[in-house]
């Protein structure tokens, strides 16, 4: 189609538009083909007698540039299942382990990593927003006065939109992830973080032997190398603890809704590329709508 040609030629240039570019272009398009397609115009009936023909859409979800938002998440990128991240955070706990009781220095920045990728995942943070944590980002929530000062989280260097900022928001502790409260307690304390020297300096959770801030790559670089260690697939990067929060809390029962919010996307679609729920899961919801129209327990079994 002639769509395809143009849109094909913009971006085979040897200096090709971006993808917003040429997704303007086919929004271009595809709007002034529904204002002449659109029956309160009549502009079909005028092209039918003067032409002989009439205007038809010609952009299509098949053969125009999807959003941004669409392409954020790599086909091979998945989450983990619950036995391969037990299987990693063990590891890493084994590894910190070994390393104190051997009398290396390495324990130390080994623990700071294993509580750091355990908060990752019990909030669904990005690389930056849990590189850019601060002490004081976490406070409590009046409803769940158990939780103390970690009854929520606020992400301050969330993944803003193109031309704009970093976006703010707020990631509520949720009694699935309640385990990584005593963590944080923990971390906190002149026995966790304290024991850096450079924990002084700054306000920053996560300080480096050298540094009051552990570097942007130096996170995704350790769980590459406990990842491999662990004998875990190569997909299964630091992200993977962000599309494992989403996952594993649609498996609980959480709305969606909530789930986006809690993630910080704009778009309902984006939750659901982050979503890769288990085949027990999609079982058990089909057994449970099974039940519910023949109107037994949603746990009975036929």
């Amino acid at each position: 189609m002639d769509i395809e040609d143009f849109l094909a030629e913009l971006r085979s240039r040897s200096r090709p538009i971006g993808l917003t570019t040429l997704r303007s272009y086919s929004n271009a398009v595809s709007m002034f083909c529904a204002y002449l397609t659109h029956p309160g115009y009549g502009w079909g009936d005028l092209c039918e007698r003067t032409f002989g023909n009439v205007p038809t859409q010609i952009c299509f979800d098949w053969n125009t540039p999807r959003h941004t938002t669409d392409d954020a998440v790599p086909p091979a990128r998945r989450s983990f299942t619950q036995a391969e991240l037990q299987h990693l955070f063990d590891h890493i706990d084994d590894v910190v382990d070994r390393e104190y009781a051997a009398g290396s220095k390495r324990w130390l920045p080994a623990m700071r990593d294993s509580i750091a990728f355990k908060t990752c995942y019990a909030y669904g943070l990005r690389r930056r927003e849990l590189t850019m944590l601060d002490l004081n980002d976490f406070g409590p929530n009046p409803h769940l006065p158990d939780y103390g000062p970690f009854g929520a989280t606020t992400v301050r260097w969330a993944k803003g939109t193109t031309a704009s900022g970093p976006r703010r928001r707020t990631v509520l502790t949720v009694p699935e992830f309640a385990w990584v409260v005593p963590l944080l307690e923990y971390w906190v304390s002149p026995e966790g973080r304290g024991r850096f020297q450079t924990a002084e300096r700054s306000s920053a959770l996560w300080p480096s032997e050298r540094s009051h801030r552990v570097h942007l790559g130096s996170l995704g670089d350790s769980f590459a190398g406990f990842r491999r260690a662990a004998g875990l697939p190569e997909e299964l990067g630091l992200l993977c603890l962000r599309h494992s929060y989403v996952t594993h809390l649609i498996e609980a029962g959480y709305d969606p809704a909530f789930v986006q919010t809690q993630v910080g996307h704009a778009y309902a679609s984006t939750t659901g590329l982050y979503t890769s729920v288990s085949a027990d899961f999609k079982q058990r919801t089909v057994r449970q709508m099974i039940a519910r129209r023949l109107g037994q327990p949603e746990g009975h079994r036929a």
